[in-house]
């Protein structure tokens, strides 16, 4: 490689966003890539609705299920049995999810990207029947049921988006457009907040209404999807459809020269026909993808084991103390500050990196996790740790949306090439979802044992996450697949802190000095 040659291909790291790789016609916004990732997140939409939309009306029900046992038995049902039963209820949609998120590689590959999630929202309009007729059919096994066939779909969902948007992307905008499924993950949360307000939908009358509405967005996406391209790297490397990814890329790409993204993708197809098929059980066997594979599931754990959801299950209560009138508005309050630190993820992940957003939200948790303990050991005894809390809260949930909360997601998709990236997302998600139900059954067992010391776990954790990044991801800014794909084949994971040059990146070793 002569010098001159190296300069300018390692020029782009330092320029503007809109201008990273391949220069600004990549990085150009159209309305057809613009349609195509609204549509596709319309997913992430359900997914955050259905992970919030439980919590609100919990009480009214309770009482519908006592008041079911009643007419079928005769008498209330047992305290215990009541517990399990909604236990039941909320923790089933985690197994669903996982589940789903295990199974992406199965549809992802046979039928593609968007005709994946097209046939997934069968499932959302099956669970939407059996959670809003629940109610009418007097039967709480149909809302059990309900909640599993749509954790089913939001696991699925959770695999197809990231995908599907990583895949329509120009190089330049991949992390951009790759927040916005958080972004509709946070702002369905905040929907079922509001939603599920006892003046809106959250009473006896409307709940199953509530629970069922999941058939609208899943409506809009059906009838939106068919008019959205499928992923040109889905249609060359997987369906040998040049033609056909040529126009699509034309049609997302707003301009007639995609020789650049075609040429990349066709090198990526050639490395993928070197290697052999790449199951999950080969991405752990094979040192190739092991560290990858290593660090996706990593980063998911950072994301559920950070303590956002012991943060959420806190709030109410210090909030209550805090004397807030309406704690339950206080409570949507947080989730507006989760959705708006969502957006600033979205401007800034280009111009910092991934890695770089990732490691200031993991450090900011961590210092806020040390003010929520603090202030919760004093809070019976001190004035004012009340607001400390509610500051701590706040700080703890933009700093999470700043980093762990968007980024697992997508540098997921990013660190595959495409061969072995339906194994891996199916991998990833599975630890995702594993993780969340974990922490959804066993938080509460742990608060008890450890009071208001139990954020001191999280703290370690989330250290032990900030040194893991540190030393172990890659910036995947500005990189195309396979220059990312080859960087780990050279060992170039082991230095991820210089945002290097493509052929820098290719040839850092385990041993590099930076």
């Amino acid at each position: 490689m002569q010098p001159e040659e190296k300069e300018s291909t390692s020029k782009p790291a330092a320029d503007e966003s809109t201008s990273l790789v391949h220069g600004p016609a990549e990085s150009k916004i159209t309305w057809q890539l613009i349609v195509a990732v609204g549509v596709a997140v319309l997913g992430s939409l359900q997914f955050g609705y259905n992970t919030g939309v439980i919590n609100a009306p919990q009480d009214v029900i309770e009482a519908f299920y006592n008041e079911t046992w009643i007419q079928r038995y005769g008498e209330p049902i047992d305290p215990n049995t009541l517990t399990s039963l909604w236990s039941l209820s909320v923790a089933i949609f985690s197994v669903g999810g996982m589940i789903g998120s295990f199974s992406v590689g199965l549809f992802v590959n046979r039928f593609g990207r968007r005709n994946s999630m097209l046939m997934a929202n069968i499932l959302a309009f099956i669970a939407a029947a059996l959670m809003g007729f629940s109610k009418m059919a007097i039967s709480f096994e149909m809302l059990i049921l309900g909640r599993f066939v749509v954790g089913l779909y939001c696991g699925l969902t959770t695999g197809f988006v990231p995908m599907y948007v990583g895949e329509i992307a120009p190089t330049a905008l991949r992390g951009a457009l790759g927040t916005l499924h958080q972004l509709g993950v946070v702002i369905g949360i905040l929907i079922a907040q509001i939603f599920g307000l006892e003046s809106i939908m959250g009473n006896a009358s409307m709940w199953p209404l509530l629970l069922g509405c999941i058939f609208v967005p899943a409506i809009i996406q059906c009838g939106a999807l068919p008019f959205c391209p499928e992923s040109p790297r889905f249609l060359l490397i997987n369906r040998s459809e040049e033609d056909k990814a040529k126009s699509v890329l034309k049609k997302l790409r707003g301009t007639t020269d995609v020789s650049a993204d075609m040429q990349e993708m066709k090198e990526e197809s050639r490395q993928m026909m070197r290697e052999k098929k790449v199951t999950i059980l080969e991405l752990f066997r094979s040192p190739l993808y092991r560290q990858p594979i290593f660090i996706a599931i990593v980063l998911q754990l950072s994301q559920q084991l950070s303590g956002i959801n012991a943060v959420f299950y806190y709030s109410t209560m210090i909030f209550q103390k805090a004397n807030v009138e309406q704690p339950v508005y206080a409570t949507i309050g947080a989730g507006v500050v989760n959705t708006a630190f969502t957006v600033v993820s979205l401007f800034v992940v280009e111009r910092a990196g991934r890695r770089t957003l990732h490691l200031i939200g993991l450090a900011g948790m961590a210092g806020c996790a040390v003010l929520m303990t603090i202030a919760l050991a004093l809070l019976e005894n001190v004035a004012g740790m009340s607001y400390l809390s509610i500051v701590a809260i706040f700080g703890f949930v933009a700093f999470f949306e700043i980093g762990p909360g968007p980024i697992p997601w997508f540098i997921v998709a990013e660190l595959f090439s495409q061969g072995p990236r339906p194994a891996a997302i199916a991998v990833a998600g599975l630890s995702n979802w594993t993780s969340n139900f974990i922490v959804g059954m066993g938080f509460q067992y742990v608060e008890k044992l450890c009071g208001p010391y139990v954020f001191i776990i999280f703290t370690v954790l989330l250290i032990f996450f900030f040194v893991f990044t540190f030393f172990k991801v890659p910036e995947t800014r500005g990189r195309t697949f396979d220059e990312i794909s080859a960087g780990f084949r050279h060992g170039g994971e082991s230095q991820p802190d210089k945002q290097a040059s493509p052929e820098e990146f290719h040839s850092l070793g385990a041993d590099s000095q930076v």
